[in-house]
């Protein structure tokens, strides 16, 4: 039989505006995958090496901070390591280092962010169409109405309202899991952006951490 399958069914049923809700379902669920995989070769949500690295560079050690930074695949990795290079070279002005570390994590940023925006799109779009199904096959349906006279099937108008109400709720089921999944990457990157700009402050503010763990006392302890 040439329906058997249930997703070759819904279509059948559903019309051509279930055809491109499929299509946008399978393409939502290659962003999600794809971005999964992204975050985790990229090392978002670990907190190493960079914590070590500015543990090192808190005691005055450079040298060790970058050998901890290195070949690491974390963005931050990256933009830390050209933070340290920077303060350490008397040669490079300090607000020439700032606009290059903005100019690197923005690059690094758009790179997290690449392909939310498709996802966004499919989010929004999808009850739209749902909705312009349902009001097609509404359309149809009273149509057909029309062409019965005043001899309606109740069960031929009651079927073609249903397959018009199930572009709608394809919509839905399209359009709910993408914009969950699109707020949970956008709320990461987030995240992330927050501890980048945390790790390079601390770059630049080491000097004023040093006063303030003296001016504790060495029973005081230091502030994380």
């Amino acid at each position: 039989m040439p329906f058997d399958h249930p997703l070759l069914h819904l279509a059948a049923s559903g019309g051509p505006v279930v055809v491109v809700l499929l299509v946008l379902s399978v393409t939502a669920l290659a962003i999600v995958l794809l971005k999964l995989w992204h975050f985790r070769a990229f090392g978002i949500g670990a907190r190493e090496p960079v914590a070590g690295a500015l543990a090192r560079w808190r005691e005055g050690d450079a040298a060790a901070a970058l050998a901890r930074l290195e070949g690491s695949a974390q963005p931050v990795a990256s933009l830390l390591a050209v933070a340290i290079r920077g303060v350490e070279d008397p040669g490079v002005g300090e607000s020439t280092v700032r606009e290059e570390l903005t100019r690197i994590a923005n690059l690094h940023l758009e790179r997290l962010r690449g392909k939310l925006k498709t996802l966004e799109v499919i989010a929004a779009v999808s009850p739209l169409l749902g909705l312009l199904g349902t009001v097609l096959g509404m359309i149809e349906a009273f149509r057909q109405m029309e062409l019965s006279g005043s001899q309606v099937d109740p069960a031929t108008l009651s079927g073609g309202i249903w397959q018009a109400l199930l572009t709608t709720a394809v919509g839905l089921g399209v359009a709910i899991p993408a914009l969950l999944a699109h707020n949970w990457f956008e709320r990461r990157v987030e995240k992330y952006r927050h501890f980048m700009e945390d790790a390079v402050t601390q770059v630049f503010t080491r000097p004023l951490r040093a006063r303030v763990a003296v001016a504790r006392g060495p029973g005081e302890g230091a502030r994380p």
